[in-house]
């Protein structure tokens, strides 16, 4: 198939709860219910959509859960129109965060650090046609090979708006300096990132050590945290290019003020979250939300340690450069910042 050409890309209106995406193509081979035909090889369930069934239990007397995820929701779009106020145009690049299932009708936006390996593995045995039956059976590794699971950047620009529109979408939160000190620890302090050594931890301890040995220039693999907090805040950082997904934004991963997402779960209530969105999928039967082990988990009290060699100055740059996702998501200021 000859792909298409793209002239223009831009957001055109709201409708209801999801932003249409409008693409102009040149060259087009052939329509777009053509180029989709191929893609749905088996059947949407019968019955419900999660989203409809969503909708209908909003009509009804609410359950603990159900009013405290209906909450979320009301909170994420009130913070979005008082502090987002350009519309801005989201490009197949946005997308490619957002898992589709076919089968269950489901979007789930995947934010690393966020259980997102297993709900990776649990998307695999809900889109595997019975190729994956345990979750905790697939390795990390297998889960995160991109060709596993489809995005929704990879579908037509009329398919992504009707799974927009008709998809239950989710998406897993987490507070957010308990998620970016859980990376620091995942990618600079365990001896088998030797890629994030390489990639990341040597060009921190270039810029942001003083006179830092031949080794560590080399190997990267001795990065602290405080080093890690100055590349953050490092205007040139994010000039040279995004944020590796592992700590960057939750709203710049996810974009929740373009994309209304219909269940808001949180690391914190994940359990419960996990097991409502596969009821509202009538998947329950199907597969089960691994359990987490809590041993090595990154908590508040964690967290609080690594920010004591973190000047006020740089808690406070920190603070203004996620301060989004603690608005949007609901987190408190972190007790142990001194950002006055």
């Amino acid at each position: 198939m000859i792909k298409p050409k793209v002239g223009r890309v831009f957001l055109a209106t709201c409708v209801g709860s999801f932003f249409i995406l409008i693409l102009y193509f040149q060259n087009i081979s052939r329509s777009a219910s053509e180029q989709i035909s191929g893609q749905n090889s088996f059947p949407v369930k019968s019955g419900r959509s999660p989203l409809q069934t969503l909708q209908e239990n909003d009509q009804l007397e609410k359950s603990a859960v159900q009013a405290t995820l209906q909450g979320r929701r009301e909170l994420l779009e009130e913070t979005c129109q008082t502090h987002t106020h350009k519309r801005r145009v989201l490009g197949p690049e946005d997308l490619r965060h957002l898992i589709v299932d076919d089968k269950h009708k489901l979007l789930y936006c995947y934010v690393p650090k966020v259980a997102c390996t297993n709900w990776k593995r649990v998307m695999m045995v809900l889109t595997g046609e019975g190729r994956y039956r345990e979750p905790l059976a697939i390795p990390a590794n297998v889960a995160h090979v991109a060709g596993n699971l489809r995005s929704l950047s990879e579908y037509s620009t009329a398919e992504i708006n009707k799974r927009l529109r008709t998809y239950l979408k989710f998406v897993f939160v987490r507070e957010p300096f308990e998620r970016l000190v859980s990376a620091y620890r995942n990618k600079f302090t365990r001896s088998y990132n030797t890629a994030f050594h390489k990639r990341y931890g040597t060009k921190i301890i270039r810029r942001h050590r003083a006179d830092p040995q031949a080794e560590a220039l080399e190997k990267g693999n001795d990065v602290s945290f405080e080093e890690f907090v100055y590349y953050l805040v490092d205007p040139q950082t994010q000039r040279e290019e995004p944020f590796n997904e592992h700590w960057e934004r939750v709203h710049s991963l996810c974009h929740p003020c373009l994309i209304r997402y219909d269940v808001v779960g949180k690391y914190e209530t994940l359990a419960q979250d996990s097991r409502y969105i596969l009821k509202l999928a009538d998947a329950e039967g199907e597969v089960k939300f691994p359990a987490t082990s809590k041993s090595t988990r990154t908590t508040g009290d964690m967290a609080a340690k690594f920010f004591d060699n973190i000047s006020p100055f740089y808690q406070k740059k920190l603070f203004n450069l996620y301060r989004m996702d603690f608005l949007l998501f609901n987190y408190s200021v972190p007790a142990y910042l001194k950002l006055r």
